[in-house]
């Protein structure tokens, strides 16, 4: 997994697409909503984002929402990719089962961060056995974002899209320590990859799960 994550990550080189941020808030403030649409472009060193339309609470927006944007472009510098890496280095990982309840049979893994680097996460990741890169996660933060959250469940997942697996969609639901909950949801749109190199063509190790 780690080889064919780096491999797909040198041969992507930029690609452009549409993301949907919306955050849904009930509780002790009220009920608040806002979205905002965001036009991206990306390499492996630099990420673009251009607001196209936002709605809502401005308070979300301003402190919330373009809060992610600024954190992901923070989160693309060699430093950052390097201590938030799906590896060896930063995660334990345990094979706990295999699911083949549609299309090809995915491994799930178990993942446990070996610190508390903020944009870390343990639960499960579901990797895909032929190109053995990640389709989904369910997990939590290895640390809390904000000293306003108590606890947050992450749901992620991935579509290929040509050679690469990119996210789809994104669900982060927060409980809040003053009362009520927060959705915040992330949809991706309208990929176009611009610039990408030819994958190598890697030996796939067969891994084996008792009673399977």
């Amino acid at each position: 997994m780690e080889q064919r994550n780096q491999e797909r990550a040198a041969a992507l080189r930029t690609y452009e697409g549409t993301r949907l941020y919306r955050m849904q808030y009930r509780g002790f403030f009220g009920s608040h909503d806002a979205e905002i649409v965001v036009a991206v472009k990306a390499s492996p060193s630099e990420k673009e984002f251009t607001v196209e339309s936002q709605s809502g609470s401005k308070f979300i927006i301003d402190h919330v929402l373009k809060k992610l944007l600024d954190g992901e472009k923070e989160a693309t510098d060699d430093q950052a990719r390097s201590r938030t890496a799906l590896n060896s280095r930063n995660y334990s990982f345990t094979l706990v089962g295999l699911d083949d309840s549609a299309g090809d049979p995915q491994y799930i893994l178990s993942v446990f961060p070996k610190t508390d680097e903020k944009y870390l996460y343990r639960g499960r990741i579901w990797v895909d056995s032929n190109d053995f890169a990640v389709t989904r996660i369910e997990a939590e933060p290895a640390r809390s974002p904000s000293m306003w959250i108590k606890k947050a469940e992450i749901k992620h997942k991935y579509e290929k899209v040509g050679d690469f697996w990119l996210p789809q969609e994104n669900r982060t639901e927060s409980l809040i320590r003053l009362g009520g909950r927060a959705l915040l949801s992330i949809d991706y749109r309208d990929y176009k990859i611009t610039e990408a190199t030819s994958l190598s063509v890697s030996s796939h190790p067969v891994v084996g799960i008792a009673g399977h």
